[in-house]
């Protein structure tokens, strides 16, 4: 069973991966029965001093206090010469709580800088969970000594589990290249639909990178990752990434990001993020169907975007999947809507490698029951061509069940 005691995804990798630990980095997790009973739900992460920071936030107009706090924080540079470290709970998500949200940051920020000495400037806090609820941040400053005195290197598995709420699984993904390791955890299953990350993701590497440069590749790979996945249309009011680089790989620092050394680190850092995405998509509430949806041909990569997003974000298109049903049509009204240049007669769909449509018509070939099969797949692919122009965009999604609305209909209870 998942954290929320809900039976883990059929979509969920088969185990947790083995991350590497990453010089400079400790995890410590701790249960402060901030909203659940029984299980870790606090946790802490140490970034030791020379490390780097770069980061993500939701543009939701009703942002957490924490989102606001990090924001501030990171707008005053991205260096942390004196270490850094980020403070997450989960079960409450200290949106919407007036000032005392700010006084609620403010406390749990200055028990972690006197704990681990350093400045409060550079101690980030995340929260997640029931919107609207005061955050009882006594509970958390209670624990935070425990948790300095527990901080170990190789717990981040520990902490990827402590930062989930109707999460079934843990998520985390690493990679290596030439010679720089990259680890990262998140969370994220209902409210997804980020406008630049998803929920909470906390990546960390030993590259040694200038903070401007570090910023530069995160940023260079949203679009194609968190920004690229959708599980119900909605984006939370606490989405965050923090990617922290502590300097410590015997590899030669990174200077430019266009030098071999440079694209590999990228590459590696962007299928990690995009690892990380797609297990949330995967951890969908509900979720029966992993779904990629690839729109090429479209006027540019804009209009690429709204198709592939009309398409998954469609409640009928998601639960024409549940049913596996290949209902194709449900396309061509999510493409029609979407406010895309778009012509009928140039239009294209596919599942997986069957043309279903094209020119404006069923296409002559279309075989039913071939469609129905494979739509009972786990992991399916819709393509659609506008024949339009050169604009692409891929983009991932899962069904609709009613497992979803089971998980979201007593969430506060």
């Amino acid at each position: 069973m998942g954290k929320a005691g809900l039976p883990v995804s059929p979509l969920a990798p088969a185990r947790f991966p083995d991350l590497p630990v990453i010089a400079g980095i400790d995890f410590a997790s701790a249960a402060a029965g901030v909203k659940y009973q029984g299980r870790a739900d606090v946790t802490l992460i140490r970034i030791a001093p020379g490390s780097t920071l770069a980061g993500a936030f939701t543009r939701s107009s009703t942002r957490a206090a924490c989102v606001l706090d990090n924001q501030a924080k990171l707008a005053q540079g991205g260096d942390a010469p004196e270490g850094a470290a980020i403070l997450i709970n989960s079960g409450n998500a200290n949106a919407f709580t007036g000032a005392r949200g700010q006084q609620s940051v403010d406390a749990v920020c200055a028990a972690v800088a006197g704990a681990l000495e350093l400045p409060q400037g550079r101690v980030f806090t995340s929260s997640t969970g029931v919107i609207g609820e005061p955050l009882p941040h006594d509970r958390i400053v209670g624990v935070v000594d425990d948790l300095a005195r527990g901080l170990d290197a190789g717990g981040a598995a520990g902490a990827a589990r402590a930062i989930m709420t109707t999460d079934t699984f843990p998520k985390g993904a690493c990679a290596e290249a030439g010679g720089i390791r990259i680890a990262g955890i998140a969370k994220g299953s209902g409210m997804i639909a980020p406008d630049m990350a998803t929920m909470l993701v906390y990546v960390f590497t030993d590259a040694a990178i200038p903070a401007a440069l570090l910023q530069q590749a995160l940023s260079a790979g949203m679009d194609g990752t968190f920004n690229a996945i959708t599980v119900d249309s909605d984006t939370s009011t606490s989405d965050a990434l923090i990617l922290a680089a502590t300097g410590r790989a015997d590899a030669a620092p990174i200077t430019d990001l266009d030098s071999p050394a440079g694209r590999d680190f990228v590459t590696a850092l962007h299928g990690v993020m995009r690892d990380l995405a797609h297990q949330v998509v995967r951890d969908g509430e509900g979720a029966t169907k992993f779904v990629e949806i690839a729109v090429t041909g479209a006027a540019d990569d804009a209009d690429a975007h709204r198709v592939a997003m009309a398409i998954a974000n469609s409640p009928l298109v998601k639960t024409a999947i549940a049913g596996e049903d290949a209902n194709w049509g449900r396309i061509v009204m999510a493409v029609g809507k979407s406010g895309a240049q778009a012509d009928r007669d140039r239009l294209t769909i596919r599942f997986g490698d069957m043309v279903l449509a094209r020119d404006g018509w069923r296409d002559p070939g279309y075989d039913e029951a071939a469609a129905s099969a494979y739509m009972k797949n786990e992991d399916l692919r819709i393509g659609v061509d506008l024949g339009l122009g050169q604009g692409a965009r891929t983009v991932w999604t899962c069904d609709l069940t009613h497992g979803y609305i089971d998980i979201n209909a007593d969430y506060r209870s």
